[in-house]
């Protein structure tokens, strides 16, 4: 199901196996206009997250959103330097939290797993929608913790940036050059028969 690619892709990821391409499209880029983003569009990012599987359907992911400038300076707060210079112009973030029990209270193993496949969603749909996302973990989670009154029965993951493409010439030098679709490892690397370490 392959289909062409746009030039900036199809020089850095070629699939070894047909794929839809919203799984070579989708990446990271950090350039972003100050462009905003429609209620009924970023609404949708989060219908996809919705959606997710889970173990036993708990659905332990949680969103905290910052749209407005003063949402937004909360999270610039606990946000590295090195993020900021760039995540600053994106008009909306996310901090991805994950619930860490079961309706009984006890430990649910799954929530950092489910929460990362609800962030797929939403990273794919974003694409879908003409968005590019940033995750980055690169910030003080004490400080998002206290800032945002994050109770500690929540895990916290990453902050996203969520938002339109903007020219790499907007970026600072440093980061233009890293302002490409990443690759990955051989599918070999990462497949193994029956027991770790053995060849498929």
């Amino acid at each position: 199901m392959t289909t062409s690619l746009p030039a900036e892709v199809e020089s850095h990821r070629q699939p070894d196996h047909e794929i839809n391409p919203q799984f070579l499209t989708r990446w990271s880029p950090r350039s972003f206009t100050d462009q905003e983003v429609t209620e009924d569009v970023l609404l949708s990012l989060f219908e996809a997250a919705r959606w997710a599987p889970s173990s036993s359907n708990l659905q332990p992911w949680r969103f905290i959103i910052a749209r407005t400038p003063e949402q937004r300076a909360k999270f610039y707060n606990f946000i590295m330097p090195g993020n900021r210079e760039w995540c600053e112009k994106a008009p909306v973030l996310t901090l991805v939290i994950s619930h860490t029990k079961t309706p009984k209270g006890g430990d649910n193993p799954s929530h950092a797993f489910d929460a990362g496949t609800a962030w797929g969603y939403l990273a794919l749909e974003a694409n879908n929608q003409g968005l590019i996302t940033h995750a980055m973990g690169g910030f003080d989670r004490n400080q998002a913790r206290e800032a945002l009154q994050i109770p500690e029965e929540y895990d916290i993951h990453a902050v996203i940036a969520i938002g339109y493409r903007g020219p790499v010439s907007a970026l600072d030098e440093k980061f233009q050059e890293r302002e490409i679709p990443s690759s990955r490892r051989e599918l070999s690397e990462l497949l193994f028969g029956g027991d770790f370490g053995q060849t498929l």
